[in-house]
C-alpha cells in the first residue's frame, strides 16, 4: 500500500520551510485573506440592490456551505496535507484532469480578485490623503498607476519569506478588525440615540427572514455575492507545509476562520444596514453612486466632523486599504503555492519548482502571477473604464463555486469507504461536504444562466453578433483558456496526465492504518 508521506519532509522535498506558521497565524492568514473591510466595501451595495433588507439572513445562509466545504478541507488536509490543496486533492479522488482544473479554478480566482483588490488599493490612497482632485475618479490613470503599484510592492512582501508576511497579516488584521468593530458600534449607538439619519432603519427579525426576499433569483444573486466575502480562508491550507502539524493546524484554522467571518459580517451588516438604510440616495446602500464602495462613504456620516470622527474617519479608510493589501497578499501566497505544487508533481512547467535559497519562497510563481495580475489589471480597466469590481466579483462566484464545490465531492469520494465507520465520517466526510459540494454547484449553473443575459453584467461583449454579458464572458474565457492550457500541458508533460507522480488508485492513498488513526480520533 501507498505511504502517505510526512508533512516536514513534503516541505523540504519542494523547498519550504516547515513549521513557519502556528495556529495563530494560521488563523489570521485565514481570515485576513478573505479581507472582510474590502469585501464588505465592494459587495454590500450590490447585495442590497438585489435583496434589500434581508442580506443579514442571506450572510448566514451563505456561511453554511462556506462551512461545510471548511470542513472538507480540514478531512482532505488531514489525509494529503499537500500545498496544492485542491489540485492535489481533487487529482487523487477522481483524475489528473479533474485535479488540473481544480487547480486551474483556484489561479483563476486569485488572478481576477486581483483587479479589484488593485483597484480599491489605488482608490483608497487618495481618498486616505484627501487627494480626490486626482484620484476621484475610477478610471483616473493615477489610479491604475498606484494600483500597479500596489501588487508589485504586495508581490516584493510575498517573495521575501512567509514570515515576514505573516506578522504584516497580524498588524493589517489587527487595524482592521477594531475599526470594524468600532464603526458598527458606533453606528447602532447613533440609531438607538435617535442621531441616525433620515432613511435609516431599526432592525426587526422579518430581516432574518429568508423568504421575505420577493423573488428566488434575487436570493441567489445575494447568496453568490456572499461567496465572494467569505470566500479565501483556504490560504490557511494553502500554507499547510509550512505549518507546524501540518495535518492538523492548518484544517483547525480554516474552520475557526468561517466563524469569526459569520460574527463580524453579521455584526457591521446588521449595524450598517440599520443606519444607511437601502435608499437609493444619499449614504443609502441602494445608491449606485457609491455601490462600489460602501465603506468611504459612510465613515464621515457615521462619525461625524469633528477632530476626533476625522480621525476615525481616516482609521477607517486606513482600515479598507489595509484589507485590500492583506487580501492582495495571501491571494500571491496561495496561487504561487498552488502552482509550484502542480509543477512539483509535473503538471506545470518545471521552471516554476524554483525556490530561493535564502527565503525559502516559490520565487518563479510568486513574479509571475503578479505580473499576469498587473496584465489582467491594465486590461480590465481600460475595457471597462476603470470599473474593474463589478464584473470581476460577480465572475469570482463562479471560480470559487467551482474549485470550493470540487473540493467538497473529492471529500466525499476520497473518504466513501469510511463513511460506514462512525456517525462523525458519515456527517463530516460525507453528508456536510456533499451538501456544500451541491449547493455551491447549483449557485455555478444558475450563475452562468443569469449572467448570459447582458442586462445583469456591468460590461456587455460581442460575440459572434450576439451580445452577452462581460461576467458570463469572462467566466466562460476563463475557463476556455484553463481547458486549453490542460491540453497543452498533457502534451509536454505527459507523466502527470497517465497518474505517475499522484497516484489515482484512492484505496490505496488512504492506508487502513491511517483510516483506523481517523476512527479511534472521533
Amino acid at each position: 500500500m501507498a505511504l502517505i508521506v510526512e508533512p516536514a519532509n513534503r516541505a523540504h522535498e519542494k523547498g519550504l520551510k516547515s513549521g513557519a506558521l502556528g495556529l495563530i497565524s494560521s488563523v489570521v492568514i485565514g481570515i485576513a485573506s478573505t479581507a472582510p473591510a474590502y469585501s464588505l466595501a465592494a459587495t454590500l451595495g450590490f447585495v442590497v440592490v438585489a435583496i434589500g433588507v434581508q442580506a443579514p439572513i442571506v450572510t448566514i445562509c451563505a456561511f453554511f456551505p462556506m462551512w461545510f466545504i471548511s470542513l472538507a478541507f480540514q478531512q482532505m488536509n488531514r489525509a494529503d496535507p499537500d500545498c496544492g490543496a485542491t489540485f492535489t486533492w481533487a487529482t487523487r479522488a477522481f483524475s489528473p484532469r479533474v485535479g488540473w482544473m481544480g487547480g486551474w479554478g483556484v489561479i483563476a480566482a486569485d488572478i481576477i480578485v486581483m483587479a479589484s483588490l488593485a483597484q480599491i488599493a489605488g482608490q483608497y490612497v487618495f481618498d486616505l490623503f484627501n487627494a480626490n482632485g486626482i484620484g476621484g475618479d475610477a478610471s483616473s490613470p493615477w489610479v491604475l498607476l498606484v494600483g500597479v503599484a500596489w501588487i508589485v510592492f504586495m508581490t516584493w512582501i510575498c517573495y521575501v519569506g512567509i514570515e515576514v508576511s505573516a506578522n504584516f497579516q497580524k498588524a493589517l488584521l489587527g487595524i482592521e478588525l477594531t475599526m470594524l468593530t468600532v464603526m458598527s458600534v458606533w453606528a447602532l449607538v447613533r440609531v438607538g440615540n435617535g442621531s441616525a439619519p433620515v432613511g435609516h432603519l431599526v432592525p426587526t427579525l422579518s430581516w432574518f427572514n429568508p423568504f421575505k426576499v420577493k423573488h428566488f433569483s434575487d436570493f441567489i444573486v445575494g447568496l453568490a455575492d456572499m461567496l465572494f466575502i467569505y470566500w479565501g480562508w483556504d490560504t490557511a491550507l494553502n500554507l499547510n507545509e509550512e505549518t507546524a502539524d501540518a495535518e492538523t493546524t492548518p484544517g483547525k484554522a480554516g474552520v475557526i476562520s468561517t466563524f469569526v467571518l459569520l460574527g463580524i459580517y453579521a455584526l457591521v451588516i446588521l449595524a450598517v444596514e440599520s443606519y444607511a438604510g437601502i435608499g437609493s440616495s444619499g449614504i443609502g446602500l441602494g445608491n449606485s453612486a457609491h455601490q462600489n464602495d460602501v465603506l468611504s462613504i459612510l465613515g464621515p456620516a457615521i462619525f461625524g466632523h469633528s477632530t476626533v470622527a476625522s480621525i476615525l474617519s481616516h482609521l477607517l479608510l486606513l482600515m479598507v486599504l489595509s484589507s485590500a493589501a492583506a487580501s492582495t497578499q495571501t491571494t500571491i501566497l496561495p496561487t504561487a503555492r498552488t502552482v509550484l505544487s502542480m509543477a512539483v508533481h509535473k503538471a506545470a512547467p518545471h521552471a516554476f519548482t524554483k525556490m530561493h535559497k535564502r527565503y525559502l519562497t516559490p520565487t518563479m510563481a510568486t513574479v509571475i502571477f503578479g505580473l499576469v495580475s498587473i496584465a489582467l489589471y491594465v486590461v480590465m480597466n481600460f475595457l471597462s473604464a476603470g470599473h474593474v469590481i463589478a464584473d470581476s466579483v460577480d465572475a469570482l462566484g463562479v471560480m470559487i463555486a467551482f474549485y470550493y464545490g470540487l473540493t467538497g465531492f473529492s471529500c466525499v469520494w476520497y473518504y466513501r469507504k469510511n463513511l460506514n465507520k462512525s456517525v462523525h465520517n458519515f456527517f463530516i466526510q460525507g453528508v456536510l461536504p456533499s451538501i456544500g459540494g451541491l449547493v455551491l454547484y447549483f449557485i455555478l449553473g444558475w450563475s452562468f444562466y443569469y449572467y448570459w443575459q447582458p442586462d445583469n453584467s456591468t460590461t456587455h461583449m460581442d460575440v459572434f453578433g450576439r451580445e452577452i454579458g462581460g461576467t458570463f464572458t469572462l467566466d466562460v474565457g476563463t475557463l476556455l483558456i484553463g481547458v486549453i492550457l490542460m491540453f497543452t500541458m498533457q502534451a509536454f508533460r505527459p507523466a502527470f496526465f497517465r497518474g505517475e507522480t499522484l497516484n489515482r488508485d484512492t484505496p490505496t492513498l488512504v492506508t487502513e492504518e491511517f483510516l483506523s488513526k481517523q476512527n479511534e480520533a472521533h
